[in-house]
């Protein structure tokens, strides 16, 4: 499981002493890093500090209410800002807003450091497959929510008016492009990125290799070279229980009749 723990319990890859060791196991950003590879911004299967730009800006934190004044260590997983009809729209993975402790819970684009650059946006409503919410089905951990609206200057703004949005895609072929996985692993307070060619872990899942991807990063977007999200960090093992290997479902119907719904949404 990929997803920080906001209560004492233990889940897999969130112990203290592997927290130390993820700090020191993901590379500080290098020119390097951003070296040009054939199908993505980097070479495959490096996990880097992601620069602040208008990809990153889509992607962000979430946080409980009650930290939304006191952001610094306190998100627990990763979700990104898809395109929507009323601009409002934010994927994830369903375990990340499923379960006891989900509690009330507020979205941070573009988070770093304790800072929010482009504002804190309550979660309004909540939209997860029927697969999962009756039987945990790894095959349906994805999961959509609707956020509030940013009252500025008399006028009522989306967040997707003010970072953008990704594409929200399904039916696309497994590891037909590279795709980079940006998310936020609970030892950092900045998100991490990795470009790598996604394969087939099964019919229903899919598998990406890149490093030091540990709790917090579910929910990350897999973004492709046109903006498209075609994966979501989660699925099988609720996303990985290593940090070297993660997961999502296989984007298809289910997600599409799922984005249909909440797109719907006032």
């Amino acid at each position: 499981m990929k997803r920080t723990p906001r209560t004492p319990r233990i889940r897999g890859g969130v112990s203290s002493p592997l927290c130390a060791a993820v700090v020191l196991l993901v590379p500080a950003l290098t020119s390097a890093s951003l070296a040009s590879a054939d199908d993505g911004p980097g070479p495959f299967g490096v996990t880097a500090v992601a620069a602040a730009d208008r990809q990153t800006a889509r992607i962000g934190a979430l946080f409980g209410a009650d930290r939304a004044d006191k952001l610094a260590g306190g998100h627990f997983c990763t979700a990104s800002v898809v395109h929507s009809p009323n601009r409002n729209l934010i994927v994830t993975a369903a375990h990340c807003l499923d379960g006891d402790d989900a509690g009330d819970l507020v979205f941070v684009p573009g988070y770093r450091d304790g800072k929010a650059p482009y504002g804190v946006w309550n979660v309004k409503r909540r939209f997860l497959p029927d697969g999962w919410s009756k039987a945990q089905d790894e095959d349906s951990d994805v999961a959509f929510a609707v956020l509030g609206e940013e009252k500025a200057e008399g006028t009522e703004k989306g967040i997707e008016d003010v970072v953008g949005g990704n594409r929200f895609v399904t039916g696309t072929a497994t590891g037909a492009t590279a795709v980079t996985v940006t998310g936020y692993p609970n030892s950092r307070e900045v998100p991490v990125s990795c470009t790598n060619k996604p394969t087939t872990h099964s019919p229903t899942q899919q598998r990406i290799d890149c490093p030091d991807l540990s709790g917090g990063t579910s929910g990350s977007p897999w973004v492709n070279g046109d903006e498209q999200v075609v994966g979501v960090l989660g699925g099988h093992e609720q996303g990985g229980n290593t940090d070297d290997i993660s997961y999502s479902v296989v984007l298809g119907t289910e997600a599409a009749e799922l984005y249909k719904d909440a797109a719907a949404d006032p």
